[in-house]
């Protein structure tokens, strides 16, 4: 027998093509307001021109101690399962408390970098 599962993914595809029609037609809408309004097409460039490509390092460095320190937080899990017989609910606590560790010592560090 089959059941509404084969509904999941339908549904899941014809969401997210609904919400860019959504997408798509509010920002045509937006343009067209724009254009009715008189201004020129380079200050509608000029207003959607985004920087995707700017680098911050300290971005770069936060995501990786975090990603360090809940990597760090499993294998320590782990080790406490295997040789201290824990049951595993003690892993998702070790990686908050891990991570948010890393992300307190980040604080620090791009403290310091700044001043």
């Amino acid at each position: 027998m089959v059941g509404p599962e084969f509904l999941i993914p339908i549904f899941f595809f014809l969401t997210v093509g609904a919400v860019w029609a959504v997408y798509l037609l509010t920002r045509h809408r937006e343009r067209t307001m724009m254009i009715e309004k008189g201004m020129q097409s380079e200050e509608i460039k000029a207003m959607y021109a985004r920087r995707w490509f700017t680098v911050n390092p300290l971005t770069s460095l936060k995501w990786g101690m975090l990603f360090v320190g809940v990597g760090l937080a499993a294998l320590v899990g782990i080790w406490l399962r295997e040789w201290y017989i824990m049951n595993d609910g003690v892993i998702p606590g070790l990686m908050a408390i891990f991570g948010g560790a890393a992300l307190i010592f980040f604080y620090f560090v791009a403290r310091n970098r700044d001043n």
